[in-house]
């Protein structure tokens, strides 16, 4: 009998192979016990995680890193597509973060921030979950969000316009960077500076980057040049 739950090893973490047939509440019991017995390999790891083997829903995805997260002292920094070219995507995302945050240091942050939330940092930030609506992030850093980016987020908070803020879904009501503020053009109370962004996808999200240049904010795509570019 194959078994519910193998854990591959892979560059950026691990690759979670999963029965398809199981019932999930069984499979997320499947999968506590096999990280349990894995727990002195992965003791304190950060690392990223992609599924194979059964299609998951969002929300499933959640509960599988809620269940290791919690009986583990793994941290999962993001869940990576098996799509090739969006898993390419998130891959530059975590190198860029970890090249700009090198001698100094950064915060992750797990969970999605609700209406009402407000994350402050003094370093780059990781987020990884979504944030929503009405929450907000500040850091003195660096923001990436390894999720949706719906609410407001304040890098460079210091005064830096060199910082960025990266996301895997850019739909930030409002963004600010060292001094320079932008508000989503599908938001109309407030008259901003500039924002400028290309057309998103329509399908499927991509990440993209957002950063000060001649005193507006810019969103684009997330390609390696734009992130050698901007994390030197």
């Amino acid at each position: 009998m194959s078994q519910a739950v193998v854990i591959k090893s892979n560059k950026y973490g691990i690759n979670l192979v999963l029965d398809k047939t199981m019932p999930f509440r069984e499979l997320l019991v499947a999968i506590k016990e096999k990280f349990l017995e894995s727990e002195k390999f992965f003791k304190d790891a950060k690392m990223a995680i992609s599924f194979e083997g059964r299609e998951l829903t969002q929300e499933e995805e959640y509960q599988i890193i809620e269940t290791i997260t919690e009986n583990t002292s793994i941290s999962i920094i993001c869940i990576v597509d098996n799509d090739e070219s969006h898993a390419d995507l998130v891959k530059q995302q975590i190198d860029a973060y970890y090249d700009s945050v090198s001698g100094r240091e950064g915060e992750f942050y797990r969970g999605t921030l609700r209406s009402g939330q407000v994350l402050e940092s003094v370093s780059s930030v990781v987020i990884v979950g979504d944030v929503n609506p009405g929450a907000k992030i500040i850091s003195q850093g660096n923001i990436v969000v390894l999720g949706a980016l719906k609410g407001n987020a304040y890098a460079g908070a210091a005064g830096d316009s060199n910082c960025f803020i990266v996301a895997l879904e850019m739909d930030p009501i409002q963004i600010q960077i060292g001094d320079i503020l932008a508000k989503s053009p599908d938001h109309k109370k407030m008259k901003p500076r500039r924002l400028r962004r290309k057309e998103k996808t329509p399908v499927t999200p991509e990440a993209q980057i957002a950063v000060a240049k001649g005193g507006n904010i810019y969103i684009e795509p997330v390609t390696r040049g734009s992130l050698n570019d901007y994390t030197r």
